[in-house]
């Protein structure tokens, strides 16, 4: 039995459409297939890598699917590659989602983080220049030395590795069938990103999005000009939903504990923008959540059944 199983995973592996040069590949087809790329050369950006997860059924099947963007993408999958050895398990969470019929399949493509230069690659561009002089001091001390890289990040995502992931892949390429989640940076850079470009994305999950921007107690201080600095944008360039759908959050401990005021600003924004709350987009609050994997894999199957169902 143990010969022909392994026969079998050669027949399939054999018979699975040529689409792409595979460096590294994990053969788990019940669980998906994880496909690992990089740290390969991006032209001004730090060198980027993508772990690639694909549903079960791919390599059997000549169907399209829906994709999942996710930043820190090294901590989604295996503790062994994360940063504190705990993940999202952002596969188990689509596994359930999928065997109760609550979503479709999806491809997920995680971006890992590129170390030091997270914060510079992931804060979005409009802050840098509407930020006060007393937040300004705050983010240098977080960014470090070197530029602020999210604009280019953000065409990156974009304009070249989605239509990337378009050709190799067999990808639903519309708006409606692309989503892309963060949390913390990566949770303001997901809501920059659909409100930027609202021709690749069709869905976003925020989650404990780090809207102080910089240290949460150097932040509170100057909570109301912080806050603006994201209603100020969403209310000129969020514009209507016209059929997106967001997904926001936060806890209540570590740092999370800062988020609730900046959260409802945004609300508010999202709402004068004709955002219907519980259609448009859904904001739920954690109590005693942390800042920290464990609690979004907790949620996430919850964030991803809203967000990616096709209610």
């Amino acid at each position: 039995m143990r010969a022909l199983a392994l026969l079998l995973a050669v027949m399939l592996s054999a018979c699975a459409p040529a689409e792409r040069d595979i460096p590294e590949v994990q053969m788990v087809q019940e669980q998906g297939r994880f496909v690992e790329e990089g740290p390969f050369a991006v032209s001004w950006l730090p060198d980027q890598q993508i772990t690639i997860w694909l549903p079960p059924g791919y390599d059997a099947s000549d169907r399209r699917y829906p994709v999942l963007y996710m930043h820190d993408g090294h901590n989604l999958f295996d503790p062994a590659k994360s940063n504190f050895d705990k993940v999202w398990a952002a596969d188990k969470a689509m596994l359930s989602l999928i065997d109760q019929g609550q979503v479709e399949p999806h491809i997920i493509v995680g971006i890992w983080a590129p170390g030091a230069a997270r914060y510079r690659q992931y804060l979005p561009a409009l802050v840098p220049d509407a930020a006060p002089p007393a937040l300004t001091q705050a983010m240098d001390q977080w960014a470090g030395d070197g530029p602020y890289m999210s604009r280019r990040y953000l065409g990156w995502l974009a304009d070249e590795l989605k239509p990337r992931i378009d050709a190799e892949y067999r990808t639903l390429t519309d708006p409606e069938h692309t989503a892309i989640a963060g949390s913390s940076m990566g949770g303001i850079m997901s809501c920059w990103a659909i409100a930027e470009r609202p021709d690749i994305y069709g869905r976003a999950a925020c989650i404990s999005s780090h809207w102080p921007i910089a240290d949460g107690d150097a932040a509170a201080a100057i909570q109301p000009q912080v806050a603006a600095i994201w209603t100020d944008y969403f209310d000129a360039n969020l514009g209507e939903p016209n059929g997106r759908r967001i997904w926001m959050d936060h806890g209540t401990a570590t740092l999370d504990r800062f988020y609730a005021p900046y959260q409802r600003a945004v609300d508010d924004s999202f709402s004068e923008a004709g955002w219907a709350e519980g259609t448009d987009f859904r904001t739920e609050i954690y109590e005693g959540a942390e800042h920290e994997e464990n609690a979004w894999a907790e949620r996430l199957p919850e964030v991803l059944g809203w967000l990616l169902s096709g209610e």
